[in-house]
Parts: C-alpha cells; structure tokens; sequence
C-alpha cells in the first residue's frame, strides 16, 4: 500500500520536475540583452542532409556582452548555418566574413522589451499547467485506487496538495 503511494508521488514529482527543466529551458532562450551562446540552441543547421543542431557543428563564443561568434568546424557549411541561424527567427542578423559569422545583439526596445516579459509570462504559466495537471494525476490516482481506505485517501491527498 505505502509502495504504491509512493510510486504515485515519485511520478508526480518526476512530472513536474520535468516541467519545470523545460521552463528553465526556455527561459534561457529568451534574449534579455546580453549575447549568450544558449541563445542559439534552437538553431539546426543541414549538415550532410540532416538537420543538426548548431552546437554540434560549430564552437559558439561569446567575447564581450554584444557579441556571439560562431566559428564552423568546417568552412563549406557557413552559409548552411547563416541559413540556419536567419530561420530560426531570432530576430538576429547574421554577418558572413568568410571564417566565421558574427552576430551582434542588439540592444532591446521597448516594445522587445515588451514582448520579452509576454513571451516569459506565457511559458511560466505553461509550467504552472504543468505542475497543476501532474498534481492533478496524482490525486486522481489516489482516489480511484481500491487498496486504500477512504479517511487513507483524503489524508494523503490533502497532505500531498499542501506540501507539493
């Protein structure tokens, strides 16, 4: 009986520590001004045929807070990931000099701004459905489960939604 709760409330919290890593996740891909090189983790590149991501066909540098610089380890790709980095709409623009592509960030508007804070809103309460809904699974797993009594049940529910 006590394994299956268990069971239970490692799944919720395994569920919800996953939502949370991909909050985190995609926090870091918000710009918030200052070049970061998890900036581009969403960029793929056709490398051979096949999309790659960016990080594992190129070192990725960030040499002061404006600057990202992505040095290709082979240069018969630059323009596959100057490609790349324009389709994933990020809102940078990329800068071909023949060895590398350089990206310079620019600085945020307002209205970036703005939209910043939205997007970051929007990904937080996704996170927060998320969390609710594995709560959620968790208690409804409690309940329906036969093996437990009833005063059993809303004790570790209620306990469960109060700690977690």
């Amino acid at each position: 009986m006590n394994e299956e709760l268990n069971l239970i409330f490692d799944l919720a919290k395994e569920s919800m520590s996953n939502a949370i890593a991909h909050l985190e996740k995609k926090l870091m891909n918000i710009r918030a001004g200052k070049a970061n090189p998890n900036m581009l983790s969403s960029v793929t590149v056709e490398y051979y045929g096949v999309s790659t991501p960016l990080s594992q066909v190129a070192n990725i540098n960030t040499p002061d807070g404006r600057t990202i610089i992505i040095q290709p380890w082979e240069k018969s790709i630059l323009p596959d990931v100057e490609k790349g980095v324009e389709l994933a709409n990020l809102g940078f623009n990329p800068m071909n000099n023949g060895e590398t592509i350089i990206i310079t960030v620019p600085t945020l508007t307002e209205e970036r701004r703005a939209e910043l804070a939205r997007q970051a809103k929007s990904e937080t309460e996704e996170a927060k459905i998320a969390v609710r809904n594995a709560r959620k699974d968790a208690n409804n797993e409690i309940k329906k489960s036969s093996e437990f009594s009833e005063d059993l049940k809303k004790k570790f529910r209620i306990r469960y939604s109060r700690n977690n």
